[in-house]
């Protein structure tokens, strides 16, 4: 049965021509009634479609406070804002929060948490769950709100956020750069082949120094760019972290992403078929990190490290928890499974990087994330 998703998109075809994968993405995730992220369901969790770091322990959000945490007394605590981007139901925000009252509760109504939500329903189940914590968060829309358009000196940070970003979709047939675009044919949503929407799609690749193979399919992440972009036109002084699952540009040669990455989550049931149940499942593609690095760049950043997931939380030290002599027997054991989904190579601990840039400082600081770990 067709869904009401579905029908809105294949009149959208049918009406204005075949759409690029990116527009198509944009609806079948961000439409504001019937988008996968703006409607009101569980997404996250056992009871949802995929699970996050924050979802498995709290050890994540403890450990990602420790690393702000630095940072804040590197770059001042006066006038400096906290900004989480997507921050989903919440859990991260209120595991920080209350990280920052345990570490630092000097702090107290002194540093501000911003959200950045698109979500309507989001913004209603962060603000349920961070009730006690509601005189230091505001909602904001981008980052130029935190201060009038002023120019902003903090962190901005997000897990799992650009992942979900749409893409377009590019293919190199016979050596010329196509993109894919959706269109209706017989009765269903198809892939087809067109030229480039946009002029930045013919740099992309060139300015990263990679070339397509003939055949191969690849994303390629506008949105992200604009997002980094935005931040550096209003971050003066501070830093980005970026948690998310991807790549660097390089590994794109490999055989396993010959066909992209782009990939689809449902009831914690993965598949690579975007144009099915439009609306009712994720769809996400893995993180170029050397476009925002390189890109960055161009915004004004410098990049500050990069790692893996589990590189930087042991270096601020998540395995620490176990130590804990009031743990149970039972607390420890289920600890020490969430440490392993976190950090071993083969669960996420490979899978997930960190990337962290920084903009208006003079120097590279030691932070603890990074600790031992060369600067790329």
């Amino acid at each position: 049965m067709m869904g009401q998703l579905e029908e809105i998109i294949i009149r959208k075809v049918l009406n204005e021509g075949p759409v690029n994968f990116a527009s198509f993405m944009e609806l079948a995730l961000y439409h504001p009634e019937y988008g996968y992220y703006t409607k009101p369901g569980k997404k996250i969790g056992r009871q949802g479609d995929f699970y996050t770091s924050v979802h498995v322990s709290h050890l994540f959000g403890q450990a990602l406070a420790r690393q702000l945490i630095q940072m804040g007394s590197f770059l001042g605590w006066e006038g400096l804002a906290l900004v989480e981007y997507g921050a989903g139901e919440g859990f991260l925000a209120k595991d920080i929060l209350e990280s920052f009252a345990k570490e630092r509760p000097e702090l107290q109504g002194g540093v501000t948490y911003y959200i950045c939500e698109r979500s309507h329903y989001m913004r209603e189940e962060q603000r349920s769950l961070l009730q006690p914590f509601l005189s230091q968060v505001r909602w904001i829309d981008d980052l130029a709100a935190v201060n009038g358009g002023k120019p902003v000196k903090g962190i901005v940070f997000s897990n799992e956020l650009i992942d979900a970003f749409p893409v377009h979709r590019v293919k190199l047939v016979d050596g010329e750069l196509k993109e894919i675009y959706v269109d209706y044919r017989d009765g269903e949503l198809v892939e087809i082949l067109g030229p480039l929407s946009h002029p930045q799609l013919a740099e992309y690749f060139p300015f990263l120094g990679f070339q397509l193979e003939e055949g191969q399919e690849a994303e390629i992440n506008l949105r992200a760019l604009d997002w980094l972009s935005h931040i550096g036109r209003y971050l003066f002084c501070g830093f980005v972290l970026t948690v998310d699952y991807g790549y660097e540009v390089r590994e794109l040669a490999h055989p396993l992403r010959r066909a992209g990455t782009v990939m689809c989550y449902r009831q914690h049931r993965a598949d690579a078929e975007p144009l099915k149940d439009v609306g009712l499942k994720d769809i996400t593609s893995h993180v170029n990190f050397s476009a925002l690095m390189k890109y960055g760049e161009q915004y004004g950043f410098k990049t500050t490290g990069f790692t893996n997931q589990m590189k930087f939380l042991a270096g601020l030290g998540v395995g620490k928890a176990l130590e804990d002599p009031d743990l149970s027997p039972w607390e420890k054991q289920r600890m020490a499974l969430a440490l392993k989904e976190l950090l071993m190579p083969d669960r996420m601990g490979e899978r997930f990087r960190v990337l962290i840039q920084q903009k208006g400082l003079d120097e590279i600081p030691d932070l603890l994330g990074l600790k031992g770990f060369s600067v790329m």
